[in-house]
């Protein structure tokens, strides 16, 4: 029986640093995944720095375009789609003209700078509505995350009592650490932290539909210098921690939900968790326990007592990796490709697990800009005053 011919999304990538050669090596994988009628070739890649455009060349055969302007590659006709992670004061420029070329949009957080910034993407988005443009943000893929979203889709929860949710690093708990982009107000961002981890952890609030009502801030710059690289110590303007206390509500009943995004959190290397309490079923997971998901079901007069259970390797889209394996950061990001990539070739969206809409980064920036005025202003910020 002859298998059918996939369907090749032929992406060029904008910015091959970190991230962007995260995704080369994604799609050097994408025979992980099983009987997709779809499949993407990186074809073209563009940065300023020649040592990361030759890292491609290297390592990626399928490059037929290499550039330091990225308008080349939007006028590349064989171009369908860009993955671009560029600094965060360069993503309304960027992705505007992404979208004003015609070319399908992956974006990071926080998809502009700020809210004007983002503002702007939305309203060019608006002018090529044919343009399937989403947000990267890969961790709600976990299979332990993909579970807790499959429970809140089925009401397992019953009316949320609380939510907790957050994002937490300790590198930059070294005050050695060079300074870079992201610690420094006029590349990253006021938002600081918020605007580099903020997407991530309102991720899946905001698929569930949850509604954040208010937001009270607290704000924390630790590490005020760092130093440049030449030893010379430099003001380091970013929020290196934020704690946003808000209210929320779901099918009309409030609830509290606590957000949190830290640089600097002492023992964790890159966490991302998630934990829901309901009246009827609680439930717990975090990326420093991938294999493992904590849930509590609940019934009147019943004793409760948490369950610890380790969970298979299955998530959005079947793999050749065996259910008893664990399952990474990698293959968080190929779930997530392989979600955006059906969506642009076959419209599909998952209802369990889906990419950001550049209409949730919209709410996300409502939040983050709420949180400036709410620590500025040491008050409550309504987001319903936030436009």
């Amino acid at each position: 029986m002859m298998t059918a011919v996939a369907r090749t999304i032929r992406f060029g990538i904008i910015g091959a640093g970190l991230m962007g050669r995260e995704f080369a090596s994604v799609a050097a994988r994408w025979c992980h995944l099983l009987d997709l009628d779809f499949k993407p070739e990186i074809v073209a890649v563009c940065d300023s720095n020649p040592e990361a455009l030759d890292w491609f060349v290297r390592n990626v055969p399928t490059i037929r375009q290499v550039s330091a302007n990225y308008e080349e590659l939007l006028e590349n006709p064989d171009i369908e789609a860009i993955y671009c992670a560029v600094p965060h004061h360069l993503h309304e420029l960027l992705y505007r003209d992404i979208i004003r070329s015609g070319k399908h949009l992956l974006g990071e957080k926080p998809f502009g700078i700020d809210q004007e910034a983002n503002r702007g993407i939305l309203k060019e988005l608006e002018h090529h509505p044919q343009a399937v443009v989403r947000c990267a943000s890969e961790f709600p893929f976990f299979p332990g995350a993909y579970k807790m979203a499959q429970w809140v889709r089925e009401g397992r929860f019953g009316s949320i009592i609380e939510v907790e949710a957050g994002f937490l690093h300790s590198s930059d708990l070294n005050p050695l650490k060079p300074i870079n982009w992201k610690r420094r107000t006029a590349t990253n961002g006021e938002y600081g932290c918020m605007g580099d981890l903020g997407v991530h952890v309102l991720h899946l609030p905001l698929q569930f539909g949850w509604n954040i009502r208010n937001v009270r801030a607290l704000l924390s710059n630790i590490v005020k210098e760092r130093p440049d690289g030449h030893g010379v110590m430099v003001p380091c303007d970013t929020w290196d921690n934020a704690i946003l206390a808000c209210e929320a509500s779901a099918d009309g009943q409030p609830f509290p939900m606590v957000l949190s995004m830290k640089r600097i959190d002492p023992g964790h290397a890159n966490t991302w968790f998630i934990r829901v309490k309901g009246t009827q079923w609680s439930a717990e997971f975090s990326t420093q326990y991938p294999k493992q998901i904590k849930y509590m079901p609940y019934a009147p007069g019943h004793v409760m007592g948490w369950i610890y259970e380790d969970i298979p390797y299955a998530s959005a889209y079947p793999t050749v990796t065996g259910s008893i394996f664990e399952f990474g950061f990698s293959d968080s990001l190929l779930q997530m490709w392989a979600a955006y990539c059906d969506e642009l070739a076959n419209g599909r969206i998952s209802p369990v697990v889906r990419c950001v809409t550049p209409e949730q980064t919209a709410e996300a920036h409502r939040v983050f800009t709420a949180a400036l005025i709410s620590y500025r202003e040491g008050r409550t910020v309504e987001l319903g005053d936030i436009s």
